[in-house]
């Protein structure tokens, strides 16, 4: 076993097995977050020109159609906040949220709250809950770190489905580098291979067919991704988490849910106990890491925040596992069997992952290139 090291700037540290350290005692994961905030961290002055191209273009574009733009909407802090902005941008935006039988009550009254005071025309897509319950219960089985995959998988192909449906061809996607810069590798492979996902059902699933659960295999990942543009929006603001918060509680009654992405019942379980308990990954490590990178806290306040549980009682934790594996058919016992079970990784499984690499490579050049 090798001898733990925490960095000296974030608090990222050995649980993550591919982390390694520079001379200074700083962390592969802060070279990278400087590495992405110079190409697309906001920048007073040329961040603000972009923007207010983009917007031209995208109101250009939406000449003649309901909408400018897309937005999916969770309730979370991140889109809560996209929404806000979108509005006072001028730009004509449908919300739409896909449901996949997680919500938890107060991410449901979020999305009521900003779409109507915002006046945000709000779709929604309900996901097949047996479908979606069988894929998940797959992926509590298959030794993998991250059993997030059947949610992200099918947000964004909900997403990319109803976008391409209604001829919108702008996406506005909450992924920001002041807040997110800071995601392992090691700690959950990808959600957009979906071969990886059908390999799995296969291997643990009980059978029933997966046509009603919308997703998208390389090539029309890649057909999506020519006719629809994603934008990540926060990376064209000063974002910041704290004051969006406070905005969006001062204007619309916003409430938080305690941790990032803890407004899907079952993605707070997965990050706040199966994790940490199963793999030794503490994903709140990575989105402190990311906040102090960030200037959001410092790296103490952060140090201070680990030791803080009260976003996640013991009690909340025994509750959620019981929720969950009552409505995903998991037995006590099979549940120690999925605790004590053999740790796998994405290439135990067939996958996509060398295309998928050459895909995001070559985007990032062309990305960089186009400024």
């Amino acid at each position: 076993m090798s001898k733990y090291q925490i960095c000296t700037r974030c608090i990222m540290d050995t649980s993550d097995p591919k982390i390694y350290f520079d001379d200074n005692g700083v962390c592969n994961h802060c070279h990278r977050f400087d590495a992405n905030e110079e190409l697309y961290g906001y920048r007073e002055g040329s961040s603000d020109e972009k923007l207010k191209r983009l917007v031209a273009q995208m109101k250009k574009d939406g000449q003649g159609k309901e909408y400018d733009c897309i937005l999916g909407i969770s309730g979370g802090v991140d889109s809560a906040y996209m929404a806000y902005l979108t509005k006072k941008l001028n730009l004509r935006v449908l919300a739409v949220h896909v449901d996949a039988g997680w919500n938890s009550d107060v991410a449901v009254k979020n999305i009521k709250k900003m779409c109507e005071k915002l006046k945000i025309d709000l779709h929604t897509v309900v996901i097949d809950w047996p479908t979606m319950k069988e894929l998940q219960r797959a992926y509590m089985f298959s030794g993998l770190a991250n059993l997030d995959v059947p949610q992200d998988h099918v947000f964004l192909a909900a997403m990319y489905n109803y976008a391409s449906k209604c001829h919108v061809k702008y996406m506005l996607n909450g992924s920001n580098v002041a807040t997110e810069g800071v995601s392992p590798v090691a700690w959950g492979y990808t959600a957009t291979d979906y071969a990886n996902i059908k390999s799995v059902y296969k291997k643990y699933g009980r059978g029933k067919s997966l046509k009603k659960y919308p997703h998208f295999g390389v090539l029309k990942y890649l057909k999506y991704q020519s006719e629809i543009v994603r934008v990540d929006l926060l990376n064209y603001v000063p974002y910041s988490k704290k004051e969006a918060m406070e905005t969006l509680e001062r204007e619309f009654g916003w409430e938080y849910y305690g941790g990032k992405h803890y407004e899907s019942r079952f993605t707070k379980f997965f990050q706040g106990y199966f994790l940490p308990q199963r793999f030794g990954y503490d994903k709140k490590r990575s989105h402190l890491s990311s906040l102090v990178l960030g200037g959001e806290m410092t790296r103490e306040e952060a140090l201070e925040a680990m030791k803080d549980d009260s976003d996640y009682t013991e009690a909340e934790m025994m509750e959620d596992k019981e929720y969950i594996l009552k409505k995903l058919d998991i037995s006590d016992s099979e549940w120690e069997s999925i605790m004590k079970g053999q740790k796998k990784t994405e290439d135990m499984y067939h996958s996509r992952k060398k295309m998928l690499a050459f895909l995001r490579m070559v985007k990032r050049k062309i990305k960089v290139l186009k400024g």
